[in-house]
């Protein structure tokens, strides 16, 4: 396939960026973007020398070869099954639904037609955490006991964000919880997450937390420990950390890496730390698009399908559901039938 064209849904912040990285891809001739909001659809085309559609509807009737969606998460899973029906593949950012019923609707629907959903999980393309993945497996670090995975925001996000977002678990914790299955093959067997709203009114108000931490235990005993924030003044922070029996490696550990140490003559803090994560994983952003471009073109498999992002969702599930009834949680009480 050559000339490709891709239907884009989406023009707010990282809708603008995945269309400007499109647009500007050797493999693709046009892009067409339909959004809720006609004049912003409009505005980015113009800045990007895209294409706008009349509608989000226009998309999928303009003969496009594939669709991405970046749309708010309330109208990913009636998308994916639009892209299913009309046999197009689809890229989507997680995550498929807000909640299991809905994303194993939209699963049934692209498997019944038989069409590609790539899911919209960055961190496996980053050049960090592809490391990382190719010393744990080839034997380097030993047997791995310990992870521990940190995701913190600079701040906040706007209020009215949360509501639409499925809370700091599902929307922040679920990138940690694919790429330690993605980086070790194992999977979860039971976790144990608790929260906190010290923040912020709103998220208490929202039903949502801005401060988790969750322990998992996987298939082959191995703990891990995964915290998130909305609350990291210093920068953007998301590391990992693999502990083994032979060596220790880290990721995301660099001159902008937003943290001081307490030492005598340990590292100050960074002069630019990391702002947020279109800056963090803009190179993983860009390989990742470039793969669903190679992917639609058949040249290389899909990445991430849309059952791979259904594990990481089920943690997430777990996770809130220990959380609210303050109990570890065993994955097999969400997977059966699943």
């Amino acid at each position: 396939m050559t000339g490709m064209r891709i239907g884009f849904l989406g023009a707010g912040r990282i809708g603008s960026f995945h269309a400007a990285v499109l647009a500007g891809h050797d493999g693709v001739d046009e892009v067409l973007i339909g959004d809720a909001d006609g004049a912003r659809a409009a505005g980015l085309a113009e800045r990007i020398g895209a294409r706008a559609a009349g509608s989000v509807d226009e998309v999928f009737t303009a003969g496009v070869d594939a669709v991405v969606i970046a749309t708010a998460t309330a109208s990913h899973a009636e998308l994916i099954t639009r892209a299913a029906r009309a046999g197009l593949p689809a890229y989507c950012e997680k995550p498929i639904a807000l909640d299991l019923a809905g994303t194993l609707a939209a699963l049934r629907e692209v498997e019944a037609a038989g069409t590609m959903l790539q899911m919209g999980f960055q961190r496996r393309f980053d050049a960090g955490y592809l490391a990382a993945r190719e010393a744990l497996r080839s034997g380097r670090l030993g047997r791995v006991h310990t992870i521990r995975a940190v995701t913190s925001d600079a701040a906040p996000p706007p209020p009215e964000f949360l509501p639409h977002s499925g809370g700091l678990i599902r929307d922040c914790l679920v990138h940690d919880f694919d790429v330690v299955r993605w980086l070790t093959g194992r999977e979860v067997t039971e976790v144990f997450a608790t929260g906190a709203a010290g923040g912020a009114a709103f998220f208490r108000a929202a039903g949502d937390v801005d401060t988790a931490a969750a322990l998992l235990t996987l298939d082959d005993g191995t703990l891990v420990t995964a915290t998130a924030t909305r609350y990291n003044g210093a920068g953007y922070d998301v590391r990992l950390e693999l502990a083994g029996e032979r060596d220790q490696l880290v990721v995301g550990l660099d001159d902008r890496t937003p943290f001081t140490s307490a030492e005598p003559g340990g590292p100050g803090a960074p002069r630019r730390p990391w702002t947020g994560f279109l800056e963090r994983f803009d190179a993983a952003y860009r390989a990742e698009l470039a793969a669903f471009v190679d992917a639609v073109r058949g040249v290389r498999p899909n990445p991430c399908s849309g059952r791979e992002a259904l594990h990481a969702l089920l943690v997430a599930e777990a996770c809130e559901r220990s959380r609210l009834e303050r109990r570890p949680v065993a994955l097999a009480e969400l997977t059966a039938g699943v």
